[in-house]
């Protein structure tokens, strides 16, 4: 088995329940083909570098797997047909950090200027 960590970027105007659904559902795929999926995280509405598809912004989940290559030609295969998504990008890594999460620190930092600040 082999680590990958995978990134999908949905359209910007899609309500948080769909936002869910898609996660239920490429969650699914994975452990259906045989993978096993170790942390799913949720980045939250940022901005793109430049425009896809008409989008500004892009809504992007982060999902941290242990699986095959099948499993991720599989996951792959259905993300192309999705008109939800805007792009989708795998890499697959020798070993996975499931400690470090690079954007809560924003949220951090934010609730400490807050604190400062009053």
């Amino acid at each position: 088995m082999n680590f990958y960590e995978h990134t999908i970027i949905a359209r910007q105007d899609i309500s948080p329940s769909q936002l869910k659904q898609i996660e239920d559902k490429y969650k699914k795929i994975i452990e259906n083909n045989e993978g096993n999926l170790l942390k799913t995280e949720k980045w939250g509405l940022m901005n793109l570098s430049y425009l896809i598809k008409k989008n500004k912004k892009g809504n992007y989940i982060h999902f941290k797997i242990e699986g095959s290559g099948k499993t991720i030609s599989e996951l792959e295969k259905s993300e192309k047909i999705d008109k939800n998504l805007l792009r989708f990008l795998t890499i697959r890594v020798k070993k996975i950090d499931l400690e470090t999460n690079y954007f809560e620190k924003n949220i951090e930092e934010k609730s400490e200027n807050i604190k400062r600040e009053n």
